[in-house]
């Protein structure tokens, strides 16, 4: 059987004091090392968190950023487009008009040889009728 003496008194208070210097030695240390752990951990988790906000900001403003350099560049692109049709057309009246007048200048000059010719002919028109009614006659008219 057991016997409940003095020795009992000893052996609680060597437990109290072994859990005591327990605490004091292995368990504090060890405690504040996974509090420490627990810290850090939990700030780099907001520094995740910051950085993730901080690159989806970042990413929504490069979106907006090229969603605007598109539109701008569609602008210009339409400006560049409708400047040239202008110019183009300016261009083509241009030629347009130099070929007319060009053309009229050309009617003008064949017209002119025409009268020329005409006239030239028209001087020679008795002796060729002669020379075909000789022919046809086949005598001297």
């Amino acid at each position: 059987m057991i016997k409940i003496d003095g020795s009992i008194v000893i052996q609680i208070a060597n437990f109290l004091l072994l859990v005591w210097i327990l605490n004091r030695i292995l368990y504090r240390p060890i405690r504040k090392v996974l509090k420490e752990r627990k810290e850090k951990i939990n700030g780099l988790e907001q520094n995740i968190f910051a950085a993730q906000d901080d690159a989806k900001e970042k990413e929504e403003t490069f979106i907006g950023g090229i969603k605007d350099a598109r539109s701008r560049g569609l602008q210009e692109k339409d400006a560049l487009i409708a400047e040239a049709t202008q110019e183009e057309k300016r261009i083509v009246d241009e030629i347009n008009k130099k070929a007319q007048a060009n053309m009229a200048e050309a009617r003008e000059k064949i017209s002119k040889e025409a009268e020329v010719v005409q006239a030239s002919l028209q001087k020679e028109i008795d002796s060729f009728a002669r020379a075909i009614g000789e022919k046809i006659l086949g005598r001297a008219v």
